[in-house]
């Protein structure tokens, strides 16, 4: 009997170290891949490709701009960002930074605080202008175990 009460205890110990080593290998993943994502979102913003900026967001996304109605769905944040590109075709975006804060991960959704800082120019003969926000991104993990922007609340 009492061998088999250490053995339960050590077959539950060793399970427990199990599950969480595999844990924190899922975790520490997961903000690797965050990490990229980040690292894509200054990528697109820079190069202001259509295409890199569409595939920062989940199907589902929804963005909160100010001043806008939300955009819902990932076709919707790419209307939006053609819209505002067919109004600024010489749009170029100068230097770009992103801040990120207070991670939580929970469940294959992350959400953070943020604070982004740029500098750009709506046409090559405009004067540069500089924009600062700060907000709230939700990611949501993929299948595929990238992360992509599920909602975004901007305050300039």
């Amino acid at each position: 009997m009492t061998i088999a009460l250490l053995a339960g205890f050590g077959i539950g110990y060793f399970a427990r170290s199990a599950a969480g080593m595999l844990q924190r290998k899922t975790h520490a993943a997961d903000l690797m891949a965050i990490e990229k994502a980040h690292q894509e979102d200054i990528d697109a913003t820079l190069t202001q490709d259509p295409k890199r900026l569409i595939d920062l967001w989940a199907e589902d996304a929804v963005a909160f701009y100010p001043g806008s109605p939300p955009a819902v769905g990932k076709q919707a944040i790419g209307a939006v960002n053609e819209k505002f590109h067919a109004q600024y075709p010489g749009f170029k975006v100068l230097s770009y930074t992103s801040k990120y804060k207070n991670l939580q991960v929970e469940d294959g959704l992350a959400c953070e605080w943020f604070e982004k800082k740029g500098e750009y120019k709506l046409s090559p003969e405009s004067p540069s202008a500089s924009w600062h926000a700060n907000g709230l991104l939700v990611l949501k993990r993929q299948s595929d175990g990238s992360w992509k922007g599920e909602m975004v609340v901007t305050v300039p």
